[in-house]
């Protein structure tokens, strides 16, 4: 089992910024890191992701505004989250994966006031 440690949520008023990180705590590298959340009430969702030598993709809600990073050596993912709005209020989770094989965070909490 892989412990993967995210950090970095809290309070923030709308338009404000947030950085997340989550550092997994293997020698194992991950061909894929990305992010998820999930709204209450609603289905987990994905956010962004980095893949092998750094191809990013995002979801359409976020684009333009998120941006996703790695530093491969430390296995660690950074989520840079700006402009945000009341509706990215979630909990963000961190995902790696190699091949069929994933682990998920914990999550850390979001929250975006008007």
């Amino acid at each position: 089992q892989v412990q993967l440690v995210e950090s970095g949520g809290g309070l923030v008023q709308a338009g404000g910024s947030l950085r997340l990180s989550c550092a997994a705590r293997t020698s194992s590298a991950f061909n894929v890191m990305a992010w998820y959340r999930q709204a209450p009430g609603e289905q987990r969702e994905f956010a962004a992701a980095i893949v092998g030598g750094g191809i990013t993709r995002y979801a359409d809600s976020v684009k333009g505004r998120f941006s996703i990073s790695r530093n491969k050596y430390m296995n660690q993912v950074y989520l840079q989250m700006n402009s945000l709005k009341p509706e990215d209020t979630a909990v963000y989770y961190c995902k790696v994966k190699n091949g069929d094989i994933e682990y998920w965070g914990q999550g850390t909490q979001v929250t975006v006031s008007p």
